[in-house]
């Protein structure tokens, strides 16, 4: 199958994860390809400046940082003007630096599936990391336990 990883990451937190998701599914037998999100500003005023086109793909990972116990603005803004998601296979996955999911994740994830709902898909399957937690390493393995079912 087709996989792209699309990410928006600050830190590299995000794509670190990312990263790991994409080497599983590559020993699973699947191309993958990772793509940044990437944008200028921040809040309202964020500026899109790579948006990867997510046609080419059979499934779809979405992969995001929360900030100010959201989904990240460029994220939500990519997301709005990506094409349809119909009949593709929609995954996603946030990382947040509090250790609590009802900091910003249960929320961000809530936030990426109405988006792609709007698009004519649903979420398959999702996942949080809280980055300060001292089971982080688990809570990676778990989601990249979570797309190897691709």
């Amino acid at each position: 199958m087709n996989i792209g990883i699309i990410v928006y990451s600050q830190t590299g937190n995000t794509l670190s994860v990312a990263e790991r998701v994409e080497k599983a599914l590559g020993e699973a037998g699947h191309t993958v390809r990772i793509e940044r999100v990437e944008a200028e500003g921040e809040g309202p005023e964020v500026r899109i400046t790579s948006a990867p086109d997510v046609t080419p793909y059979d499934a779809v990972i979405f992969a995001s940082p929360i900030q100010a116990f959201s989904l990240a603005a460029a994220t939500k803004k990519y997301l709005s003007g990506i094409s349809d998601l119909s009949g593709k296979k929609v995954y996603c996955f946030v990382t947040q630096h509090l250790k609590k999911d009802w900091m910003g994740g249960n929320r961000a994830i809530k936030q990426i599936r109405a988006a792609c709902r709007k698009k004519g898909a649903d979420i398959i399957s999702n996942g949080i990391v809280h980055w300060s937690s001292d089971l982080r390493e688990k809570q990676i393995d778990v989601v990249v336990g979570l797309f190897r079912a691709i």
